[in-house]
């Protein structure tokens, strides 16, 4: 924002300079105040913006971390969750193996909801006489845990938001550009005070106003947050 603070006391200084310069047009004076102004809002605004933009860009990097800490959470306890399934069910053929009934009866109620689900689906292949079943009900198709699913969706959440933030950054950035372009043009309107010859006034100024009128154009395309 010192930068954009920077530009628009400068060009405040340049208009209060020029106007009490001996044998300076009338008409000159006035497209240099023009300029002047339209440099003066067009760095008011692109700073704004700027700030703006870097908000929503923080916004979104600080719900993309959010997104991302919970996914990871929930892909933890769903990885530790599937492991237990895993446990109890190689527990369970062990009981299954010395014939132990009630053990077995045991083991499948500490099956979670979804993996239990599996389990029975699995047993329908006849797993123990058909060589070409699922070798476990982990394999089963369409088997996942709730924690699991969640967590890629939280992944992909912050996927989005991350790049969100990126893209609101990169806007951002272009209207800090914006205003480096316009203390360039602050900076010809400067030099051109410092010729006498009207002709070298015109040229620069016209310089100047092309310039402005090619930020202007681009402050008009630009995004607005």
């Amino acid at each position: 924002m010192s930068e954009q603070l920077a530009n628009v006391e400068f060009a405040h200084k340049l208009h209060e300079k020029g106007s009490h310069q001996n044998g300076s047009s009338f008409r000159l004076e006035i497209v240099e105040a023009l300029l002047l102004a339209i440099v003066a809002v067009a760095t008011a605004w692109s700073g704004y913006q700027s700030a703006k933009w870097d908000g929503h860009s923080a916004e979104s990097y600080a719900q993309a971390a959010a997104y991302r800490i919970d996914g990871d959470e929930d892909l933890t306890r769903g990885g530790q969750e599937r492991l237990q399934n895993i446990s109890t069910f190689n527990a369970w053929l062990l009981a299954k193996t010395s014939g132990n009934v009630p053990m077995m009866k045991l083991l499948e109620r500490r099956f979670t909801p979804e993996y239990s689900k599996a389990f029975q689906e699995w047993l329908l292949t006849d797993p123990f006489n058909d060589p070409n079943a699922q070798p476990g009900p982990s394999f089963v198709p369409g088997y996942s845990t709730r924690l699991m699913q969640e967590g890629r969706e939280l992944r992909l959440l912050a996927d989005e938001a991350f790049e969100k933030g990126r893209s609101s950054r990169e806007v951002g950035e272009e209207y800090v550009r914006l205003t480096v372009f316009l203390a360039t043009v602050l900076f010809l309107i400067a030099i051109s005070q410092r010729f006498k010859h009207p002709k070298a006034q015109i040229g620069l100024l016209s310089v100047a106003a092309i310039a402005t009128g090619v930020v202007v154009l681009m402050l008009i395309s630009y995004p607005r947050a």
